[in-house]
């Protein structure tokens, strides 16, 4: 048998070689990081204190908000640094905890799109029924049933891929540690396991999108049957936006891990997975709360006390 040397770290070689492009990467993370921040705080903060905020709506954005937070954490203050140093390494226990992160906050985000498009349609299509159907305690199993499953799907692939042996090559062609690039490293084969993960994957993304595509479909259906055309004009407005956002992170997402992954990853890969876990980020708190009118008028007397608190 063949002596090996077990991988203690791993080569993420990131976006570009390039230097120069590396700062204007780094540029743009900075600020599209600053924003995600800026935005889902602002969110969290002004559903909080505002009284009249206090609907299973903004519930939902609330709670959507800080998992994207917390998702968006797991892997752009690393990027950061190892653009700003050009230190590309991340030790195996740190790359293990970032895969386990990345994947079981981005499954959730999933669950939660679903969530929020199922809210709608009960707000839009069944109005009379909606303070029944979406109390207190159904939002809050709700929640609780997107966190849970996640970390049921995730869960067993993960430990299963913690116990994988390292000793082969230790280069990923990528900015995080991606599950399908860290399977090819491995020196056994996980053949199975790749086929699990195709299997959850398959649950999680189609999965989630019929919910929301069938939820967007009764909506945009009750929408078109309003008398008025300037409500018409403005639900399209609201409706439109939102599913700008939810088919790039969907066609992103799946293009990326529905399809047959290649050896030693593309490009390509890279570009698709910066869209859905930056860019769809960044606009997402912009999209779903601040351009909603209740959000604005909240926003604004919050900056006016605080104003006026100030010049007293």
């Amino acid at each position: 048998s063949m002596n090996h040397t077990t991988a203690v770290e791993f080569v993420l070689l990131g976006l570009t070689n390039s230097r120069h492009l590396e700062i204007i990467l780094f540029l743009f993370l900075v600020i599209a990081y600053f924003l995600i921040l800026l935005g889902n705080i602002t969110v969290i903060s002004i559903t909080l204190v505002n009284h009249f905020l206090q609907t299973p709506m903004y519930y939902f954005l609330r709670n959507f908000a800080l998992l994207e937070i917390t998702f968006t954490s797991t892997f752009i203050p690393s990027t950061l640094y190892s653009l700003l140093t050009e230190r590309k390494m991340i030790s195996l226990p740190g790359c293990f905890l970032q895969m386990l992160l990345f994947f079981y906050l981005g499954t959730c985000t999933f669950f939660h799109v679903a969530t929020m498009s199922f809210d709608r349609y009960v707000a839009i299509c069944r109005p009379l029924h909606y303070t029944t159907i979406m109390n207190n305690r159904f939002c809050l199993q709700l929640v609780l049933a997107c966190w849970a499953v996640s970390f049921l799907l995730m869960f067993p692939p993960t430990i299963m891929i913690v116990q994988l042996p390292f000793c082969g090559p230790n280069v990923m062609n990528h900015f995080y540690c991606d599950t399908s690039l860290l399977l090819q490293l491995s020196c056994t084969d996980t053949g199975f396991i790749e086929g699990l993960m195709l299997i959850i994957i398959i649950i999680i993304i189609p999965g989630t999108l019929i919910v929301t595509a069938v939820s967007y479909g009764c909506i945009i259906i009750t929408i078109l049957r309003i008398p008025s055309s300037t409500g018409r004009k403005k639900a399209f407005s609201t409706c439109s936006a939102h599913l700008v956002v939810v088919m790039i992170f969907y066609s992103t997402s799946i293009y990326r891990y529905i399809r047959p992954t290649q050896r030693g990853g593309q490009d390509s890969d890279e570009v698709l997975s910066f869209f859905f876990s930056v860019v769809t980020q960044m606009l997402n708190p912009y999209i779903y709360s601040l351009r909603n009118n209740q959000v604005k008028q909240a926003l604004e007397e919050s900056m006016l006390k605080a104003f006026s608190s100030s010049v007293k």
